[in-house]
C-alpha cells in the first residue's frame, strides 16, 4: 500500500523455473510495484514473495543475488564508461578483479558494445544504454532477470535488437520477468502473460490462450465514425459475419493487442 492506495492486492502466482513471463496492464495498474516487491526494493505490506521456498526480502542478500533488475530508468553511472559500469556492478556484488574483468568482457562482447567498452555511458544511445544497463544486471549471474519496460522510448529498430537479446538470454535458460505495455513485445517474447488491472491479477495464459479467449479472428470496418471490431473463432464466420456490410471491411487474424482491448472493454461494460 501507498498510504490510503492499495497498488496490489489478491495476487497469487507461480512462476516456472525458465518461464519468459509477462505482465500487462494499463497505467497504473500495478506492474511496476509488482517487480518492486519481487526485487525487494519494496516491502509488501501483507504476504511474501519467494524463490524456491526462500522469502525475498532486501535484508537477505542471498535472495536478492538471485535476482537481477533491470529498471525503466537508467541506472547506469553516465560518467563511467562502459567497462567500468560492469566492473563496479561486479565489485558490489563482491565478484574478484580478475572475474569481474572477464565477466564485463564477455558480456560486452554478447551485446555488441565491446566496441564502445572505454567510451563513457553518457555517450551512448537509448538502445545501446539500455543493452547495457541488460548486461550490467547480468555481472553476478542471477537465476531471475527483472525488466521493467525494457524497449520504452526505443525506435523499432532498437526494439528489435532488444527483443533478440532477451530471446537469446532465454534460450540459454534465464527465467525473465518482465512488464510492457507494447502488446507485440509481449506476443513475440513471452511464453505466458498475466493480466493486471487495478492491483489484481484478471487473467493468466499463454499468448494464444489470451486471444483465444477474445476470438482467433476479427472482422474491422469502418460505421458512425469510429472503427468497429467483432471476433469469431474461425475465419468463415467472421467472412460471413462481413456478408452484410455496405462499408469496407477487413478479415484478419486477431493479435495480442485486439484481445487485450476487448477483455478489458468487456470488465468496464460489466462494471458501469
Amino acid at each position: 500500500m501507498y498510504g490510503a492506495i492499495t497498488a496490489v492486492s489478491d495476487f497469487s502466482l507461480e512462476i516456472a523455473r525458465g518461464e519468459f513471463f509477462g505482465f500487462l496492464g494499463p497505467n497504473g495498474a500495478g506492474k511496476t510495484t509488482l517487480l518492486r516487491m519481487t526485487s525487494a526494493l519494496t516491502a509488501p505490506s501483507a504476504g511474501f514473495i519467494s524463490i524456491d521456498d526462500q522469502r525475498v526480502d532486501r535484508n537477505l542478500t542471498d535472495s536478492k543475488r538471485r535476482l537481477g533488475v533491470v529498471p525503466q530508468y537508467s541506472n547506469l553511472e553516465n560518467e563511467l564508461s562502459a567497462l567500468q559500469n560492469l566492473e563496479y556492478h561486479g565489485r558490489l556484488y563482491g565478484l574478484d578483479m580478475g572475474k569481474r574483468r572477464r565477466r564485463s568482457e564477455e558480456l560486452l562482447e554478447f551485446a555488441g558494445l565491446s566496441d564502445r567498452k572505454n567510451d563513457k555511458a553518457k555517450t551512448f544511445s537509448g538502445g545501446m544504454r539500455r543493452k547495457l544497463m541488460i548486461v550490467k544486471a547480468l555481472m553476478h549471474e542471477p537465476d531471475i532477470l527483472l525488466l521493467d519496460e525494457p524497449s520504452a522510448a526505443l525506435d523499432a529498430p532498437w526494439r528489435r535488437r532488444i527483443w533478440d537479446l532477451l530471446r537469446e538470454l532465454h534460450r540459454q535458460g534465464l527465467t525473465i520477468l518482465l512488464t510492457t505495455h507494447y502488446l507485440e513485445e509481449a506476443q513475440a517474447l513471452c511464453s505466458r502473460l498475466g493480466m493486471i488491472d487495478c492491483g489484481t491479477l484478471r487473467r493468466t495464459g499463454t499468448p494464444a490462450e489470451i486471444i483465444g479467449e477474445a476470438g482467433n479472428f476479427v472482422l474491422e470496418y469502418f460505421e458512425n465514425g469510429e472503427t468497429t471490431q467483432r471476433f469469431f473463432d474461425s475465419r468463415a464466420g467472421a467472412v460471413a459475419g462481413a456478408a452484410r456490410l455496405e462499408s469496407e471491411f477487413r478479415v484478419r487474424e486477431a493479435n495480442l493487442e485486439d484481445a487485450f482491448i476487448k477483455l478489458t472493454q468487456n470488465r468496464l461494460r460489466d462494471q458501469g
